[in-house]
């Protein structure tokens, strides 16, 4: 295999932002959050990704799955979301091995009054710092790098 050459100037500082905006956004996001709405950002992930599911449930290794967190984790997450009647929490019904986390009304509830607090940290610490004539192509681009390391 070839040995890669350097970053260009322009890709270098590209790479150097990428890095710094994965360390600092999802602590800024965190913390609007918190101070908005009581939610951690991986409590509000967790609520949006069952909002989303059939049935408003997801097994939990799925769940961890969607929300990038270990089983341990999204397990202490889920327990604490449910002692706030946010989720519930049963046995999987088809092979009994696994659980399965499902939205409550109060859940559901609390996240839609969430969004909009969420929604505006999101314009805030991102979309708004982006020209618009640049937001459609930098959008394309991120979503093929996605795409990408998701296969």
């Amino acid at each position: 295999m070839p040995k890669p050459g350097p970053l260009t100037p322009t890709e270098e500082v590209l790479w150097r932002a990428i890095n710094r905006i994965m360390v600092a956004l999802p602590r800024a996001l965190d913390a609007d959050l918190i101070h908005a709405t009581g939610l951690t950002l991986n409590e509000y992930a967790t609520l949006m990704f069952l909002s989303e599911a059939p049935n408003r449930e997801l097994r939990m290794a799925d769940l961890a799955a969607a929300t990038a967190l270990s089983a341990s984790r999204i397990t202490r997450l889920v327990d604490n979301l449910q002692s706030r009647k946010l989720v519930t929490k049963r046995p999987c019904a088809e092979d009994g091995r696994g659980n399965v986390a499902s939205l409550t009304r109060q859940g559901f509830a609390k996240l839609e009054s969430a969004y909009p607090d969420h929604l505006a940290s999101a314009r805030r610490r991102v979309i708004d710092h982006i020209d618009p004539a640049a937001l459609k192509p930098a959008a394309e681009a991120l979503e093929k790098v996605a795409t990408h390391l998701e296969d």
